[in-house]
Order: structure tokens, then sequence, then C-alpha cells
């Protein structure tokens, strides 16, 4: 067994003592994180099912998410942004596939937390009593499938694993960013719930788009536009939906990255996206995020070949900070 191996086993080791130690006391808010991705909502339900006194919650279901949630009838509670009013007897909380409180889009209670991550960037303040799990995997759904393997494999119910497995394609970009362990994972489940992988990947894939929003799609191709930064070539453009699938689209022309921003009720966020051979010459989008959050507020961060920023800040002042970032970046070869 690799060290890598014998660290995840003790983690996963600890986060059960922890977890147990917790629901024995009353009952844990498994948190997601607020973009509501497939990632984030397939690992909250999948831990969820795994004890009665846990229960998935957060402030957005993505268009996926909402799907599975909807089509399984999964119990997953959507809060409001101001919400405050948490249990009086809540024991702890678990936060899934965020980097940061802020990426929770909650005030937290004070209560004992374990963290669930894969992010490259941490900006977490840990107390005695809090625990975090951050594996070097390409989705959050790993480490969960990981420990629900271990500890309550009569959890993975065809439904769970579904769950799980849309978590992992959809974060590794339908495997194009997936490394071995996402393999074997996706493997696994597959095999342990024998779900129909094909009919599966169809519906995920079947996502409903709507004559406006197939508008603002081709809208923000058209005004896609090439852009220099030091020894990077970037393809830049606005958008005002579906900004994911637009800088998708757009990463598959060949440039070094690719940035969409969008503003919307006075709030900018930058998607960007890079190819694996970027990453390879040193180019690591969630540093990047982080790097712009800290030069101009915001919260930012991500994964090395997909990343996001969202703050208050003026969308060019937003889009010059990521372009100076990565002109900055030193290019290996």
């Amino acid at each position: 067994m690799s060290r890598t191996d014998e660290r995840r086993v003790e983690d996963l080791d600890s986060f059960h003592a922890w977890l147990m130690a917790a629901v024995k006391r009353g009952p844990v808010a498994v948190i997601t994180g607020k973009n509501g991705d497939m990632d984030t909502v397939g690992s909250a339900v999948a831990l969820a099912s795994s004890h009665p006194h846990l229960m998935a919650c957060g402030l957005h279901l993505g268009r996926l998410a909402k799907r599975m949630v909807e089509h399984h009838r999964a119990p997953f509670r959507k809060l409001n942004l101001n919400h405050r009013s948490w249990p009086a007897d809540l024991a702890g909380i678990v936060v899934v596939d965020a980097a940061a409180e802020s990426q929770t889009g909650l005030s937290l209670p004070e209560v004992p937390k374990c963290i669930l991550d894969h992010h490259a960037t941490n900006e977490w303040n840990f107390g005695e009593n809090d625990l975090s799990l951050r594996w070097e995997v390409k989705a959050t759904t790993e480490l969960v499938a990981d420990y629900l393997f271990k500890y309550s494999a009569t959890s993975l119910t065809p439904q769970v694993c579904e769950f799980l497995l849309a978590g992992l394609i959809t974060d590794t970009g339908r495997f194009r960013h997936a490394n071995h362990g996402s393999f074997l994972t996706a493997g696994a489940l597959i095999e342990h719930s024998q779900i129909d992988y094909q009919s599966f990947i169809q519906f995920i894939e079947e996502e409903t788009i709507s004559p406006s929003e197939r508008g603002a799609i081709l809208r923000g191709m058209n005004r896609a536009e090439l852009t220099e930064a030091g020894p990077w070539s970037l393809v830049r453009t606005r958008c005002g939906t579906l900004e994911g699938k637009v800088a998708s689209l757009l990463s598959s022309i060949g440039a070094d990255a690719v940035v969409v921003t969008r503003q919307r009720d006075g709030q900018t966020r930058l998607t960007v996206r890079a190819p694996r051979s970027s990453v390879n010459h040193g180019l690591h989008l969630g540093e990047i995020m982080a790097e712009v959050a800290s030069n101009i507020g915001g919260d930012g961060g991500g994964h090395d070949g997909a990343a996001g920023w969202s703050g208050s800040a003026d969308p060019v002042a937003a889009e010059s900070a990521f372009i100076d970032a990565v002109a900055r970046t030193k290019r290996k070869e």
C-alpha cells in the first residue's frame, strides 16, 4: 500500500469516527457548495443516505442536479440566501466540495464541522473539533464513494450510485480530465449497481435548452475574441447564461484557456477552462482564480483545468485581473 493510500485509509477512519460521534449527539447538515453542481449535490445526497440523522441541503441545485433530485425524489432541502435558522440540537455540519465558507453562500453555525473537498485552494479556518479531508482526486464524489464502500455499502443503492457517478462524470468533463482513480471509482460504481452506462449518459446529456438560451449561447460564441496573455493564448467572451457550456464549447478550438464573463444583478462571474496541455505546461486555473480574488476581492478558486471567480468588481476589471495573472504565469516547456 502506498503512502497516499495509507493516508486515505486513515482519513476515512477519522471521518467515520467524527461522523458517528456527531450523529449520536443529534442531526448533522450535509451542506453543498452554492453553485449546486452535480459533484457537490451528488456527494451530499449520497453521504446523507448513509444515516437518518444526515440531511443534504444547500442554496442551489444546478440543472442536472435538479433533474437528478426530481427523478429519484431524493431528499434535499433548498435553503434561502438569508438562512439563519439552524436546528437548536444541530450536532455538526459536513461541507462537501467547497474550498471556503463563502463558497457555500451561507453563514454557517458554530458547531463542529468537517470539510470534504478536492480543490487545490483552501481558505477554511479550523478549530480543535473540526476535520478536513482534502484529497487530490478529480471529484468529491470519489472521496464519498470510497467512504461508503468501506463503511456503508448498503447505502450504495443504484440511485445513490447514479448520484456519485453523475458527479464524477460531470466534474471530469465526461472523463476528459479523469485519472486512473476516476476510472476505478466509476467502474466500481457501475459494477456494484449494474448501471446501464449508455442509457445513463443519455439521461445526463438530455439537457433541455430553451430557444432564448440557445440564442444566448450563439451570441456568446459570436462575441469570442482571441487575446495574447504573455506566453498564453486566451479566448474571451461575454455571456448572459450557461457560461459553463459556452466555455466548454470554446475550449475545443485550440487556445490555451477560455474565460467567459457574466454580469447579473450587480455581480460579476468569470468562468474559465483550459485543456490538459495547458495544465501540463504550468497553467493552474484554480490557483489563478484564488490570486484574482486576493487582488480584487470576491471568491475564486477551483481545479487546474476548470475554475471560477465571482464578486462585485467591474467585469472589465475582473477580466483584466485574470488576463494579467495568466500573463505572469511562466510557461513550462
